[in-house]
């Protein structure tokens, strides 16, 4: 891969992790690795454009059915794709099912961008996660040889401890916090090929651990606002993220649409994003809505 590359457009494929909770904004929306990572190669790229179409809690068949095609569409100098997660922490998962979408998607995604990145997702310790770390080990395994056969660059969260910190993790103990998105967009800013800014596997400093009490009174509320409600999502079939599309999905038209930093004219950290301008818009010389 190029050295100190220059990419002018990105598309992030995916789930919850690549959607941002639980790096949570004052609006209401979430932030996450993928749009840290779009502001820091805007600045970098006059004219970038930006597209999440990551969804919280799609399957790798959603993902592919829902995000894919129109992600290739847009023919991006980078696609991002995380997924397959989920999957494995389901009662019961097809891993032949799993690894047959998954191929698909890289089939089809590799050829339509410059750079393709595959993720094995961080992980970290507790009775959820170590039940199915078989599965999840299985992932990424498949992920090291998809990524192989097709060209495409690995970020490797899972080998990370300092992602393993449970500060690194919300209190619903399965999506990341502001800290570890930032880690998350450091680690795929580096394997772009661009000059490091932090070192994002270094471990946070140490700290006393919380006492008992205070450890059984979190485990409590966890179980009862987190680890119960997403035990019936699974039993049930049901998601968090029915009826949802990405961020730069519209659904009515059933394309991804680009969005472009705010102020095009000053280079520097993006305050805000508008749509730009679509294909049809661009030859009559308006700005589409």
């Amino acid at each position: 891969m190029e050295l100190n590359a220059s990419y002018t457009s990105l598309v992030a494929v995916g789930d919850s992790f690549t959607e941002g909770m639980s790096d949570l904004l004052p609006d209401g929306t979430y932030r996450g690795w993928a749009d840290l990572l779009a502001s820091r190669l805007a600045a970098r790229s006059p004219g970038f454009r930006y597209a999440n179409l990551a969804v919280r809690g799609k399957l790798i068949g959603q993902i592919v059915d829902d995000q894919v095609e129109a992600a290739a569409a847009l023919r991006p100098d980078v696609i991002t794709l995380v997924g397959g997660l989920n999957d494995t922490l389901r009662p019961k998962c097809d891993m032949g099912m799993v690894r047959g979408r998954l191929e698909e998607a890289v089939e089809r995604l590799a050829p339509s961008c410059e750079q393709l990145v595959l993720m094995r997702s961080p992980g970290r310790s507790g009775p959820v996660f170590d039940r199915f770390r078989p599965r999840i080990e299985a992932l990424f395994a498949l992920i090291d040889d998809l990524a192989a056969q097709h060209g495409a660059a690995v970020v490797d969260l899972y080998s990370a401890p300092s992602l393993a910190d449970p500060r690194m993790w919300d209190v619903d103990r399965l999506h990341l916090t502001a800290e570890g998105h930032r880690r998350v967009a450091e680690a795929v800013w580096q394997v772009l090929g661009l000059p490091p800014e932090l070192d994002w596997r270094a471990r946070m400093p140490a700290t006393a651990p919380p006492h008992w009490a205070t450890r059984r009174t979190e485990d409590i509320r966890f179980a009862r606002r987190h680890l119960g409600p997403w035990i019936g999502r699974r039993l049930t079939g049901r998601s968090s993220g029915d009826g949802r599309w990405g961020a730069q999905y519209d659904a009515a038209a059933g394309r991804a649409f680009w969005i472009t930093p705010a102020d095009a004219e000053n280079p520097g950290p993006v305050t805000g994003w508008r749509r730009a301008a679509s294909p049809d818009a661009a030859v009559s010389g308006t700005e589409s809505d």
